[in-house]
């Protein structure tokens, strides 16, 4: 926001004289951002923090000054106006959670072609904002002097009394800035019996804005709710310089004198012998409770690190303007109309901080000793995923953590269990992720159009949806009530396997490149993947991962509808895991080294060809790991050729064939003796049964 100085000390006269350097300085150890000074020192510009609307504005600007350097703050003040005509415009509010204050007047014979003052445009100007005309400017210039953005209506144009309320579904108006937009039901609405006239705090509408040929005006000034205003004009797809200030909080005690204020130089600049001005009707529903806020006075200390005493930390809150009382070391502030910032205690210690001056603090080395912590050998940090994967070539993204509601439908996810946000960003980001796939997808997409060939990408972050049973939890402070959070990792592969080189044929990345991947990163780990569907995958290339009987995630190729909505050339290959099972990696067992020579022998045996080979060696190396004195030589059983014999399509025999070959690959072992023939042909035969029994296998001629 621009401000012009010559604004700023009228209300702080005592500063008149001091280099506008100074001012700016001042305004930064304050805690407010001074972008730029213009060349000739008449304005600076200041960009206010979200939690700062009582920055907004020049009184707020100048209080904000006084406070810092310690000058008089001199309050702006204006009479009420005599009242010259007793008419006035009815108001009813409807929605109080819309409304809490609404403050109107009427004024008639005012001459709207009348010159704005130069001294008017100049301030406006550096603030910013065009001149229009005399109306609009003094509507525009109080807003800029005290923060609270006022409407002018034009009175023959209205129809009936003004109501307060929330928009009717599919209601539409034009507004002033050449747009007909349809408003939602969460809308507010300042309307006659026409319809809506204006859209609450955010802009007014064309039917009843004033114009060069306008005499008789309604003033209206309000105190909408901050929450009732957050996101709608963004939702419209623009902003104002209203709904800027509403949505952040302007001061509910000053509305009518903003509304005096707005009077007083529209009687001076458009006032003629017909102008007569009516009574202010002040419509108060319920405004904001001023709780006071505890500060402990050792607290503060601890913070700060700095032994304020208690007449330090009273100088601070009067030069603030607090209103304050104090009990023994703790001091109780009631939050002034105008911050809607203060709530809680460390708000005040951040106060007397600035007043203070954070140049005044101390910097000293802290003082706790140093303890170096042992990192637990059985248990790896997320962080070591994220090195293991970036040495394998993937690149670590951050995506936002709101997506599209659309991904959470097109990649499976339940929409009921689906965490929605009140106020979004952006309507592209309405709802929370509940997996990490989707923002890879759209990664690659944006990657893929500026003429990338071959991604290798990852993130690792936190997923969220709905479960009523999750609660506060002090061990867990990060806790939402009613939010199951899951810290999780996704990678994507697309395009050709390795590099381009001489030395290897180029082929596209396919599902056992990314599987050999995730199987180096989960070591020393062992997973178990099973074919099976997931609404996001191809269902013929799918697998669920498991880590012994628990769940991880998923491994496969994007569905050929995914690829067809993201307009994808090829389909990437995906998977998701869960992060918190993978970092428990166990401490390594020391084992004696056999001083014997091994045996290896080879199985062959023919099992139904739907039999699935992966479960087959699950189940042998369980058998070979029990207790037994024919299996207790046996160190390992790895599965080393599949064998499907080869027909014509044409040949009868093709539906015939109705077993695979499966052979495996037997090592034995023993640490205190050397094994002979018969102790390998009896391990051998004790696998083989096992195998008949258990999968109905025969043994290979």
């Amino acid at each position: 926001m621009k401000i012009a100085v010559e604004w700023l000390l009228e209300f702080v006269p005592a500063a008149a004289g001091t280099d506008v350097a100074v001012l700016a300085e001042a305004l930064t150890m304050g805690g407010l951002e001074v972008e730029s000074v213009s060349d000739d020192g008449a304005t600076i510009e200041i960009k206010a923090t979200p939690n700062r609307g009582d920055c907004l504005s020049a009184v707020g600007v100048a209080r904000e000054l006084a406070a810092v350097r310690g000058l008089p703050f001199r309050a702006p003040e204006w009479a009420p106006h005599p009242e010259t005509d007793p008419q006035s415009r009815a108001v009813r509010i409807d929605a109080p959670d819309l409304c809490g204050r609404f403050a109107g007047r009427v004024l008639r014979g005012l001459d709207a072609r009348a010159e704005t003052p130069e001294w008017m445009k100049r301030r406006l100007e550096r603030s910013g904002q065009r001149p229009v005309s005399a109306l609009v400017d003094i509507s525009n210039y109080v807003m800029f002097e005290t923060g609270q953005p006022t409407h002018v209506f034009d009175l023959a144009r209205l129809r009936g009394d003004l109501q307060v309320r929330w928009a009717h579904p599919g209601e539409t108006i034009a507004l002033l800035n050449e747009q007909t937009v349809t408003l939602e039901e969460r809308f507010g609405v300042v309307a006659d019996d026409a319809g809506a006239q204006a859209i609450a705090g955010i802009m007014g509408g064309v039917a009843t804005s004033v114009t060069l040929e306008t005499t008789d005006v309604v003033l209206e000034a309000a105190f909408w709710r901050p929450e009732a205003i957050q996101g709608r004009a963004r939702r419209l797809n623009f902003t104002t310089e209203a709904a800027h200030r509403f949505e952040r909080g302007v001061d509910f005690q000053r509305t009518v004198a903003a509304l005096e204020r707005l009077t007083q130089l529209a009687v001076e600049i458009c006032g003629t012998a017909e102008t007569r001005v009516g009574p202010v009707a002040d419509h108060v529903t319920e405004l904001p409770e001023r709780n006071p806020v505890s500060m402990r006075l050792e607290r503060l200390r601890r913070i700060l690190g700095v032994a304020l005493s208690s007449i330090q930390v009273e100088r601070c809150f009067d030069r603030l303007g607090f209103s304050w009382r104090r009990d023994g070391n703790v001091f109780r502030v009631t939050p002034p109309s105008y911050r809607f910032d203060l709530q809680i205690e460390v708000d005040l210690i951040e106060e007397v901080a600035r007043i203070y001056g954070y140049d005044n603090i101390p910097a000293e080395p802290p003082r706790s000793r140093a303890q170096m912590r042992v990192r637990p050998e059985g248990r790896r940090s997320a962080h070591a995923l994220r090195r293991d994967l970036a040495q394998a070539g993937y690149q670590e993204l951050v995506n936002f953590s709101f997506v599209p509601e659309a991904w959470e439908a097109d990649f499976g996810a339940d929409l009921a269990d689906t965490v929605r946000l009140l106020n979004p960003i952006a309507q592209h980001h309405a709802v929370m992720r509940s997996h990490l796939l989707g923002g890879l997808v759209g990664n690659l997409r944006y990657n893929l159009n500026r003429q990338a060939t071959r991604v290798r990408t990852f993130e690792l972050g936190a997923v969220f949806t709905r479960a009523p049973k999750v609660g506060d939890s002090a061990a867990a402070p990060q806790t939402v009530p009613g939010v199951f959070q899951e810290q999780r990792l996704a990678a994507l592969a697309y395009g050709p396997a390795e590099p381009e080189q001489w030395g290897i044929a180029p082929r596209p990345v396919d599902l056992f490149d990314v599987k050999g991947d995730l199987e180096r990163l989960l070591m020393p780990l062992a997973a178990t993947f099973t074919a099976d569907r997931n609404p996001a995958l191809h269902p013929g290339r799918c697998a669920r991962i498991t880590l012994g009987d628990r769940p991880l995630g998923w491994i496969g190729e994007l569905h050929p509808r995914l690829c067809e909505t993201f307009e994808l050339p090829a389909a990437p290959i995906l998977f998701e895991i869960a992060v918190a099972p993978v970092l428990e990696i166990g401490v390594p067992v020391a084992q004696e080294v056999p001083r014997f020579p091994a045996l290896v022998r080879d199985i062959a045996v023919l099992v139904d060809a739907a039999a699935p080979a992966g479960r087959i060696l699950d189940d042998l190396r369980a058998c070979a790991r029990e207790d037994g004195s024919a299996l207790s030589a046996v160190r390992s059983v790895d599965l080393f050729d599949v064998f499907v014999p080869k027909t014509s399509a044409a040949s009868d025999n093709a539906l015939l064939i109705k077993e695979k070959s499966l052979a495996f690959r037997v090592i034995l072992q023993d640490t205190r003796r050397s094994l002979t023939d018969s102790d390998a042909d009896e391990a051998c035969a004790a696998l083989l049964s096992f195998l008949q029994h258990r999968w109905g296998a025969r043994v290979r001629q």
